[in-house]
């Protein structure tokens, strides 16, 4: 295993950089995922942007992406993880330390970008996430896609750090945490419904159809998000891996999930 990059990032352009941001720790997944989601970033986001990995392993990754270290979470000795890491996008040590500023888009690996991503970037507010699909009643967001403002809210990471066992008792994971500190601040807004669609839910045609016909992509979509236990190699294959409607092969991903 390799030490993440120390080399100085690049200056800021004047006025912030538009930057996309991502996170790999860990051995679920590989180089490949950061380096096919810079390239579908690189086809479908118009104008300069910065590409930064926060990253534990820096094997494999393609020279364009910046690979900065993890900003540390600080939970208690023995604490399980649990995806909490995300909240570390939050870390004053982006702007102290990496020198990012600006508006950052989040995006997690496993990811399939399908058009344009240019409007996510154009669309007024202050905190862009996902609305849940599952239950569209709550509050709760998806993080797989979110907008913020690079250093603008380190206490989200400072609350979390200082409360955690809290937060841990009322929220079952980060997004919903993340979703409800914004929503108290009035600055949670959520993308166009159509622009983040679900492969689960929205790809893969209803019963019995599934059977017969392959997943799609849905109408308006910008980027597919792969929740739950399948990923792209998973819907490229028509493997369901326990999912509750199982696919047929969708070979239109690999247009798209590619270097």
């Amino acid at each position: 295993m390799s030490s993440p990059a120390t080399t100085p990032p690049p200056a800021a352009a004047p006025g912030g950089d538009r930057v996309i941001l991502c996170m790999k720790w860990g051995t679920k997944y590989g180089p490949e995922y950061v380096n096919r989601l810079y390239a579908m970033v690189r086809r479908h986001l118009r104008g300069d942007f910065r590409f930064v990995c926060l990253t534990d392993r820096t094997d494999g990754i393609r020279p364009e992406v910046e690979c900065r270290p993890i900003p540390p979470l600080d939970l208690p000795p023995g604490s399980p993880e649990r995806g909490w890491t995300k909240l570390t996008t939050f870390s004053d040590d982006l702007v102290a330390q990496y020198g990012l500023s600006g508006t950052a888009l989040f995006l997690d690996l496993d990811v399939v970008i399908v058009d344009d991503i240019t409007p996510f970037f154009e669309v007024p507010g202050e905190f862009l996430i996902i609305h849940d699909w599952k239950r569209p009643w709550r509050i709760t967001g998806n993080s797989s896609v979110y907008r913020f403002t690079l250093g603008a809210h380190p206490e989200v990471l400072a609350t979390f750090r200082r409360d955690f066992d809290a937060i841990r008792a009322k929220f079952r994971n980060e997004q919903a945490y993340l979703s409800d500190e914004m929503h108290k601040k009035g600055l949670l807004s959520y993308w166009d419904a159509r622009w983040c669609a679900s492969f689960k839910y929205h790809s893969i045609p209803r019963w019995p159809m599934n059977y017969f016909r392959a997943p799609f992509i849905p109408d308006g979509a910008r980027i597919l998000i792969f929740h739950g236990v399948m990923n792209p190699p998973d819907a490229l294959a028509g493997r369901s891996n326990g999912n509750w409607r199982r696919p047929k092969p969708a070979a239109w991903i690999a247009d798209h999930w590619h270097e």
